[in-house]
């Protein structure tokens, strides 16, 4: 089993950044990716950014060049920088944690923490 607890999140200007962390705990030495998801009111969740233990990243092209993740192995900790916030940014950000046994994803997810962008 892993545990993430995620903080960080708030209310910005557009334009604004905000950096979110989410802190794994647990089994972490089975965790193969990690990464960031959010939801809007009324819409599915969707992948905004995720690293692999190799250390290849990946990026929704909408936040592409405005937002970073990095990890920190020490902390087990991975971070979400987020810059140039919009509106459309304005959902709630889950931390996922994903590993692999025996060929058989397994999915574990943060509380969640909100994040509005308006002025």
């Amino acid at each position: 089993q892993v545990q993430l607890v995620e903080s960080g999140g708030g209310l910005v200007q557009p334009g604004g950044s905000l950096r979110l962390s989410c802190a794994a705990s647990g089994s972490i030495f089975s965790i193969n990716v990690m990464g960031w998801y959010r939801q809007a009111a009324g819409k599915q969740r969707e992948l905004v950014a995720a690293i692999a233990s190799s250390g290849t990243i990946n990026y929704a092209d909408s936040v592409k060049g405005r937002f970073t993740i990095s990890r920190d192995n020490a902390k087990n900790t991975v971070y979400l920088q987020m810059n140039s916030l919009k509106p459309e940014d304005t959902a709630v950000y889950y931390c996922n944690a994903v590993s692999y046994r025996m060929h058989v994803r397994y999915d574990y997810w943060g509380q969640g923490t909100q994040v509005t962008v308006s002025s």
